[in-house]
């Protein structure tokens, strides 16, 4: 993906953000410079990974496959052992119309999935296979929607409309798109290392390729190793 899309397409998802009246916190709009100059003071946002994420998956096709995230707030994976600290983590997301968001799964991470605004969001659900590497076809699913229990096929799809939510535990399988237009995503969800605790059903990237057509406006978490020497651990 060229690093000019990348910068369009930031542009895009806070104007659509800002529109529906959330505001992302200021350093989201510090310059790779004004980074850079207080790296001192930002580690807990680049080891936790906090900031902007663009992905198409490696594909190459951000329309039809891809999502658009932000880390507003991540703990350190480290205290689950321990039981007690930060313990959690927040994101803001934008689903495109029929952009597909593919079928993946959590080993630790339990989260809320929020429609926050815009379309339907569409997610196909399936349970693990009991192996952690596939789906079981034929067993239903069992979520819970803003706490009511809901029990669907394997394969079949939730609707969420502006103001609903949907939890999903380790092992439930996802994929996710707008239908019908635009949604702004709001995720409440367990500490997570998106390097390590996201499984996908074919093998694809999770970050994108970088073709560095023109400067970044802002740093990427895919980023933050090139310039700080640290892999950040956002996940979704």
């Amino acid at each position: 993906m060229k690093r000019s899309r990348v910068n369009e397409i930031i542009r895009e998802a806070d104007a659509f953000i800002r529109s529906f009246g959330y505001i992302m916190p200021p350093f989201a709009y510090w310059s790779p410079g004004q980074m850079k100059d207080r790296q001192a003071d930002i580690g807990n946002i680049i080891n936790a990974g906090m900031g902007w994420d663009v992905t198409d998956y490696g594909q190459g096709d951000f329309e039809r496959l891809g999502l658009f995230l932000f880390t507003v707030r991540n703990g350190d994976a480290a205290d689950l052992d321990k039981g007690r600290g930060m313990l959690y983590a927040e994101k803001i997301m934008v689903s495109r119309h029929d952009q597909i968001s593919p079928m993946h799964r959590h080993t630790i991470k339990a989260e809320d999935i929020i429609n926050r605004g815009g379309a339907t969001l569409a997610l196909q659900l399936y349970e693990d296979d009991g192996t952690d590497m596939g789906i079981d076809t034929e067993k239903d699913v069992v979520v819970y929607t803003d706490g009511v229990k809901r029990v669907l096929p394997a394969g079949g799809i939730l609707e969420l409309a502006p103001g609903e939510s949907v939890t999903l535990l380790p092992g439930n399988w996802h994929k996710f798109w707008g239908e019908g237009g635009d949604v702004l995503i709001g995720e409440v969800s367990t500490v997570n290392d998106d390097r390590t605790d996201n499984t996908f059903l074919d093998p694809i990237g999770r970050f994108s390729a970088i073709e560095e057509d023109e400067d970044p406006i802002h740093l990427l978490v895919s980023d933050y190793e090139k310039w700080f020497g640290v892999k950040g651990s956002s996940g979704y």
